[in-house]
């Protein structure tokens, strides 16, 4: 067997529990490969071929990262949390080597979640061309995310799905997100906390300027549609994941499709129970056990 250790290098001790973790692997036999990351990795490997189990060492952001390595290869990840929220991760950082002997055995609960593949057609700054370029089946597991440039104008645009028009909104943005993250930038904006056995889309405005617009959720196989309007050429950017997309130079995002990603991420977790006790945790402040 081989794990794939995806720690956040940022953190000291993310990374020596990733040491600790792996020379306990290594005295049971199990192969262990470590993720490339720039200057402090630069080594390692760059994608989950070959690996049984995928283990990510930080919050969040680094599940995340693993997530993105992952994409539709079907390798489980389990989450050890060394971060400030651990909203996804499935263990805490006092249980690394119990967790993951858990996990190499069958023994924790699988959850399937859902995620988007994103198109971006960029075009003319001043949106006078059509679409001249796409980037295409961008991954996320959280969402996408429409976003106002750094000069701060509302950015304007028309909503559909699947070819059923919705509003025209001038909003700071708009996120389209997945169960998995209708509680990050989502939530954050106004939406709904969502279960993650839900496979649709849960659509967000971000400070839409009027008081009508509303987050609602699509089926498994709509398309949601952005399209920026030509009469306000601001400055906008896409993220997904969190994660910049940039077009060819002189161009922006003209238009974004976001519609279910062909294959689910495999998270694993020692509670069935456990996205509800999380909620109660971070949102609602429970204590009780």
């Amino acid at each position: 067997m081989e794990v794939l250790l995806v720690p956040n290098y940022s953190r000291a001790q993310a990374v020596e529990g990733a040491r600790m973790l792996a020379f306990y692997l290594e005295g049971q036999g199990v192969g262990v490969r470590w993720v490339r990351d720039g200057e402090r990795a630069p080594l390692g490997a760059v994608t989950a071929e070959g690996a049984d189990l995928v283990v990510s060492l930080g919050g969040d952001g680094t599940l995340l990262r693993a997530a993105g390595i992952v994409m539709y290869s079907g390798v489980p990840i389990l989450g050890l949390s060394y971060g400030h929220l651990g909203f996804l991760t499935g263990a805490g950082s006092d249980h690394v080597v119990a967790s993951v002997a858990a996990a190499l055995a069958g023994e924790l609960h699988v959850s399937r979640r859902a995620t988007l593949s994103v198109d971006v057609g960029f075009g003319d700054a001043e949106g006078r061309a059509p679409v001249e370029e796409w980037r295409r089946g961008v991954f996320c597991l959280n969402e996408m995310a429409l976003s106002r440039g750094a000069m701060g104008n509302l950015v304007e645009f028309d909503v559909s799905v699947s070819g059923s028009p919705i509003d025209r909104l001038r909003a700071d943005g708009f996120v389209v997100a997945t169960a998995t993250g209708s509680t990050g930038y989502a939530l954050s904006a106004g939406g709904p906390i969502v279960t993650p056995e839900f496979n649709g889309m849960v659509n967000v405005p971000v400070a839409p300027h009027t008081i009508l617009a509303r987050a609602f959720l699509t089926s498994p196989s709509d398309v949601v549609e952005l399209s920026m309007t030509p009469e306000r050429p601001v400055e906008r950017c896409v993220f997904c994941d969190g994660r910049l997309m940039e077009g060819p130079e002189g161009l922006v995002p003209m238009v974004v499709r976001v519609s279910r990603g062909p294959g689910d991420i495999v998270l694993l977790d020692d509670d069935t129970h456990g996205f509800y006790r999380s909620v109660s945790r971070v949102f609602y402040g429970g204590t009780r056990s």
